[in-house]
């Protein structure tokens, strides 16, 4: 059901945690079914230069968490802007469409911990 690619970021999550005096905190919780992802960004000259989640749910959830913290570590905050569900999909091999939903919690945590970064950064 799920890929090796998920499978390994569940089992060994990159970037797990919290960064110490992040410059960006958010937490978002999907409704539905109640899975909870956090992240913290560390911002430097406009680029995001360190990552971490902490994750409370399913398989999916987490294993998005780790690959968002992956995909955007080293990118501006403009182009971390522009990060879509599958570019995640894509990093962990795919998603199952009954977890496709782990995706766009990842995106929304992103999008709300970058809201605290003004726009010129």
């Amino acid at each position: 059901m799920y890929s090796a690619q998920m499978l390994d970021h569940f089992q060994n999550p990159r970037n797990p945690g919290e960064l110490p005096d992040p410059d960006a905190t958010a937490q978002v919780e999907n409704p539905a079914c109640g899975d909870i992802l956090r992240l913290t960004l560390k911002i430097s000259e406009g680029r995001i230069v360190a990552a971490r989640f902490k994750a409370k749910g399913c398989v999916a959830s987490m294993a998005c968490g780790s690959a968002l913290t992956e995909i955007i570590t080293g990118k501006s905050v403009r182009e971390a802007r522009t990060v879509q569900p599958e570019q995640i999909s894509n990093a962990l091999g795919g998603l199952p469409q009954a977890s496709a939903h782990a995706a766009h919690l990842a995106l929304d945590v992103l999008s709300a911990a970058l809201k605290q970064i003004p726009a010129s950064a």
